[in-house]
């Protein structure tokens, strides 16, 4: 497989939610990456992996609109991306509100509907409507009067998912949902995300640093490392092929009896998704 230039190409164009076109990212004049072709369709779970610092998340803010690419094109829903673009659903690493807050986590949801006004009996009915059918799709109904204090880290993903579903998103992005889960949580939330891609045919990216959760229910992967990227099946671009070509090094990719990866390889340059041999 051609690392450099892979494509995901499953449906017709009509179905697109993301292309893009010789890519290339980065900051001033300093390139994180380049070269990338991928095409992504309506109700995909898309996973982006890669070592820390490798430009997964500025993946991510290429797709909000929050900076413009080096060079190459890349279009969201048929149109550059833009600022605020409603269509897309967004869960931070970091959420804006203070998770040691007293919110209730209806109200939290709420205000992701009415945009600025606080206050629980500001709210309309469809508001609160709204923002109880979102907690209700990921099974967080319960949580409604619970403030975030009083959450676990497993119920806080919820109410985060739920609040960026609240708008009726086209795409979501999730930002490393699974970095302060257990491995039960996050094969809950993993599991939890994909009916939501299949029930709403919503197209979602996740950051994650480890695969394995996401194994049974990808689509397809978008593996970045050392200025390069690779895209396609899981089974095409998790492979020793595929990854010594992506790092430069050779690499090997084991499976264990239950399907899961491990990528074994230099450790100076696969970081954390590389064992040291």
């Amino acid at each position: 497989m051609n690392v450099i230039e892979s494509r995901i190409n499953l449906n017709s164009a009509s179905s697109q939610v993301v292309k893009a076109d010789n890519l290339v990212a980065g900051y001033g004049d300093k390139i994180i990456w380049r070269d990338a072709n991928f095409a992504v369709n309506r109700g995909q779970f898309v996973a982006i992996i890669g070592p820390n610092g490798a430009g997964k998340t500025t993946l991510f803010r290429l797709l909000l609109g929050l900076q413009q690419p080096i060079k190459g094109n890349i279009e969201i829903l048929g149109a550059h991306p833009k600022r605020g673009n409603p269509r897309i659903g967004y869960v931070p690493q970091r959420h804006a509100i203070d998770t040691e807050t007293n919110i209730e986590c209806l109200e939290l949801i709420q205000l992701a509907v009415s945009g600025n006004r606080w206050g629980i009996n500001l709210f309309s009915q469809n508001e609160r409507k709204l923002a109880l059918d979102a907690m209700e799709a990921v099974g967080a109904a319960e949580l409604a009067h619970r403030p975030l204090s009083g959450l676990s880290g497993g119920e806080l993903q919820r109410i985060f998912l739920a609040e960026a579903l609240v708008s009726n998103p086209d795409i979501l992005l999730l930002d490393e949902p699974l970095s302060n889960l257990d491995i039960k949580r996050a094969r809950e939330l993993v599991a939890l995300v994909n009916s939501v891609v299949r029930s709403r045919n919503v197209t979602a990216f996740l950051v994650a640093h480890d695969i394995n959760p996401l194994l049974p229910f990808l689509d397809n992967v978008i593996y970045i490392a050392y200025g390069k990227v690779a895209t396609g099946k899981p089974k095409e671009v998790l492979t020793s092929e595929s990854l010594t070509a992506l790092y430069g090094v050779p690499v090997e990719v084991m499976r264990d009896s239950k399907g899961n990866v491990a990528i074994i390889g230099n450790e100076d340059y696969c970081g954390q998704f590389c064992k040291e041999e």
